[in-house]
This record gives structure tokens, sequence and C-alpha cells, in this order.
């Protein structure tokens, strides 16, 4: 993992819901056991190819998993998800630094068509899990959440409420992780944080 930067105006950076973070925590835990909690400044790196082309397999053997092909698919190795965003366009989250994954990804490119952009200052990340994460999620997702249809390593564009968010699960506890964009993330927040409110105590009969 990069080491934080505790110089420089990057060192500055205030993440778009730390004014929420005493709220997230105060509605986190509870006898079922639902937890919210922001993940700031993930590197996200947006990569355009033809799935088909010898710029593709360079892309992969570079991030060390292949582009996964179909919807909903995501492929990871030690430093990178790499997830499906359409039939030619994919988001790489990584723990590496930005600069220094979009430069490589770049030279993998090799001028071929397609693009690679850094786009880690579009999205924050929420993150909720516990025994009733999915039944909070249920409050205003129009997908499937239950395991049958949805589970691990699973990640489709969706909505939450009325928020355009990608959605991830990556774990059974159920663990997912919401992406969506900096400018929505107060309100997002808000809506979960109301979502919850009813798992902080037992289930009434």
């Amino acid at each position: 993992m990069a080491e934080p930067i505790t110089e420089g105006p990057v060192a500055l950076r205030t993440s778009p819901l730390s004014h929420l973070q005493e709220r997230m925590g105060a509605a986190a835990g509870g006898a079922r056991g639902v937890t919210l909690a922001e993940l700031p400044f993930v590197t996200m790196v947006n990569v355009r190819v033809d799935p088909a082309s010898a710029a593709a397999d360079r892309i992969g053997r570079t991030l060390g998993a292949p582009l996964p092909r179909r919807c909903g698919d995501t492929a990871a190795s030690s430093l990178h998800t790499i997830m499906w965003l359409g039939p030619d366009e994919w988001l790489v989250l990584s723990r590496a630094d930005p600069g220094a994954v979009t430069t490589q990804l770049r030279q993998a490119l090799d001028g071929a068509p397609g693009s690679v952009v850094d786009v880690s200052a579009n999205r924050t990340t929420l993150e909720l899990s516990g025994p009733a994460a999915r039944e909070v999620l249920e409050k205003g997702c129009p997908l499937d959440l239950h395991p049958r249809a949805f589970g691990p390593g699973r990640a489709v564009s969706t909505t939450v409420g009325p928020i355009a968010v990608l959605l991830w699960q990556l774990d059974d506890s159920p663990t997912y992780r919401l992406l969506q964009r900096s400018s929505f993330a107060d309100y997002l927040a808000r809506w979960l944080i109301d979502a919850m409110s009813e798992y902080g105590g037992p289930r009434v009969a």
C-alpha cells in the first residue's frame, strides 16, 4: 500500500464526508450490527479499450488480472480490483498511487485506441456492513440483492435512493461498498443513516 502523504497540498485534502464522521459512527452497531463508514481517497482509474485488442491484454498483464468481460464481474490482483462498467469500459480501484497506476496503464495502452483517466477525485466510497446491510439497501435499491442473484465479487451500476452508485459486494457478512460521485455523498450518507435507524435495537416480532 502506498505510504500516506503527510506534507504538501495533498495532505490538506478533506474527504467529502468528514463532517458526517460522528453521525455515521453513532448510527453504527446495534443488536443487528449495521455499520457505515467512509473510505476516502481511493485510487480510481477509468480505462476504455477494445477488449479483444492486444492493448487490453497488455493492460490486464500490467494489473495482474484480465479485464472482466461480463456485466457485474470483477477481477482482482494483490493491488488492484477491476470492475466492468461497459463492453469497452472498466474502473480500476487500487491501493497504489494514482499517478503511478495511470502512467503504467497509459504505457500499456501504448498508443492504441482507448483512454486511461485518473478519476480518483470523482467519487468517494461508503462501506455498509453487517447482518442487516442488505435490508438497508433494499429500502431504496431496485436490484435483487438476494444471494441467489447477487453475491461477493459482484459490482454493478444502480441507484440507492435517488443516487447513482456503483454497488460492490465484498463478502457474505454482507459487506457492500458504494461508489458515488462526491457531490452526492452527503445526501446518500444521510439517506443510509436514516435507513439504518431501525436496526439499532432488537427485532420486533
